[in-house]
């Protein structure tokens, strides 16, 4: 982040860490870097807006280490002066998010993040299979891999059945995109090979996405780099909206 920063900068980042400040349930620090002038301000601009932050928590969801940085933007001037920053038009951003095992596996049991592991379905055969996650446990051991404990709820043919599994997942890089190295069942009747292909087809389509959407913001997952007891995302967005924390 710049050192050196104009009153306008000064104010309009400090208004900006408060409002984002007031937002989360904890942050150790924040900061954001508003890069602009008087002039570009009255103009509905901004060279570009920065953040970084340490320990940013809301909703059950904590993130250890998080460093934005957008391009070029226009802003509503008048909200701007009040350390609002909305946007006029979509503007690209590029993050780096530092995440725990710890703190991973915290938000896998928030609320928050409960509600949007809704079901998925599949189809096999003309019959729709339904998938419910229950309990879900992530590992970051020291190989590089992501391993996964849990269980899951398989709907078929109006009957349920508890299914636990155990997988291992090589994180996305610039050569390769994320690949499921194993799936196993640990525990009830097991699942048959026709739903195991659909499920992996479905997995493939999904990480061979080129972009993902939540909220209006279009966002694309470049790289995962997994180390022990933590790992490393860098993701590429193209923002609609400043989103409410």
């Amino acid at each position: 982040m710049s050192q050196e920063r104009n009153l306008e900068e000064n104010l309009l980042s400090q208004a900006a860490e408060n409002t984002l400040s007031s937002q989360l349930d904890e942050a150790e620090t924040i900061e954001v870097d508003v890069q602009t002038d008087l002039l570009k301000i009255i103009q509905g601009q901004a060279d570009a807006v920065s953040l970084s932050g340490e320990g940013l928590e809301i909703q059950g969801v904590r993130v250890q280490e998080i460093e934005v940085q957008t391009d070029k933007i226009a802003i509503n001037p008048l909200s701007a002066i009040f350390g609002q920053i909305e946007l006029n038009h979509p503007v690209n951003t590029t993050a780096r998010i530092i995440l725990t095992e710890a703190d991973i596996n915290h938000a896998l049991t928030s609320d928050y993040i409960r509600s949007k592991l809704q079901n998925f379905d599949l189809n096999v055969d003309g019959e729709i299979i339904s998938f419910k996650p229950q309990q879900i446990q992530i590992y970051l051991p020291d190989d590089g891999k992501i391993k996964f404990q849990g269980t899951v709820l398989i709907n078929e043919k109006s009957h349920t059945r508890h299914i636990g599994f155990t997988a291992v997942v090589s994180p996305r890089t610039k050569h390769h995109p994320i690949l499921m190295e194993s799936f196993n069942c640990t525990q009830g009747e097991g699942i048959s090979l026709d739903i195991i292909v659909s499920l992996m087809n479905q997995v493939k389509e999904l990480v061979n996405s080129p972009y993902f959407k939540f909220d209006g913001t279009k966002f694309r997952l470049r790289k995962m780099e997994v180390k022990k007891g933590s790992m490393i995302l860098l993701v590429e967005a193209n923002v609609k909206k400043i989103p409410q924390l």
